[in-house]
């Protein structure tokens, strides 16, 4: 059985250069990241080797005394490459790391910097606005559709066939995506099983009109691929009674 996963291209244009906000940590209270592509945008910004020592010799200690805030693992680790300490990488979605800020923050404090991208949902703004934090957005970056997608899903299904399952890794990845497997499975489509890395791209799905037979208990390889698996297995047992 084959297994499709799609995830969304790394953009070469990642948005705006978010170092001018960076180089003021004692403007904010901290900084939030629930993207890696938000942390692949910062590290494009720091590799200018001006910007990358003014960053080595100063702003990342003086970020360090503020907390960072990250959803999943992937985040995390991205955010340790460039120095930084994160904190509340278990919390594997947007709503419960909001829950996890309200406990740690205090109402009218200073700002958290929150770099995201342009398609990001408005639930951890609005938690934390009804909480009385406040948070600063700043999109780094645009997610478009790939340009050879709708050859590279065409080419998939001539040359591999047709998937067991297929994986989608964001909402954007929902809504460039899905229109193109639709017509390429046609009447077979109903014989997928779909899976979905978080609840946030389960609920992209599943209001698509998509049935969500697995979704990932937290963002990473094991989970997701136990949750396949798991999914797999049913359908095989239901075929054989």
């Amino acid at each position: 059985m084959k297994v499709l996963l799609l995830k969304d291209p790394k953009d070469k244009d990642s948005g705006p250069d978010p170092y001018i906000k960076l180089s003021h940590p004692e403007c904010y209270g901290g900084l939030v990241f629930t993207s890696p592509r938000a942390l692949e945008a910062i590290k494009l910004c720091l590799k200018e080797n001006s910007k990358s020592e003014a960053w080595s010799k100063s702003l990342e200690q003086r970020w360090n005394t503020k907390p960072v805030y990250v959803v999943g693992k992937a985040t995390a680790s991205l955010v340790e490459e460039i120095g930084l300490i994160p904190q509340g990488e278990k919390s594997g979605n947007a709503e419960k790391l909001a829950e996890y800020i309200c406990s740690r923050e205090k109402p009218n404090s200073s700002a958290l910097l929150f770099p995201c991208g342009a398609l990001k949902r408005e639930v951890l703004p609005t938690v934390l606005r009804g909480k009385g934090i406040p948070l600063e957005s700043l999109t780094v970056y645009q997610t478009t559709q790939h340009a050879d997608l709708q050859e590279s899903l065409s080419s998939y299904f001539s040359q591999q066939g047709f998937p067991a399952s297929i994986v989608f890794f964001s909402p954007s990845g929902v809504k460039f995506c899905l229109q193109h497997i639709q017509k390429l499975s046609g009447d077979l489509i109903n014989r997928i099983k779909f899976a979905a890395i978080g609840p946030t791209t389960a609920e992209a799905m599943e209001a698509a009109g998509i049935p969500v037979s697995c979704t990932a208990e937290s963002p990473t390889p094991q989970d997701l691929a136990a949750g396949i698996q798991k999914a797999l297995h049913l359908q095989n047992c239901s075929l054989a009674k």
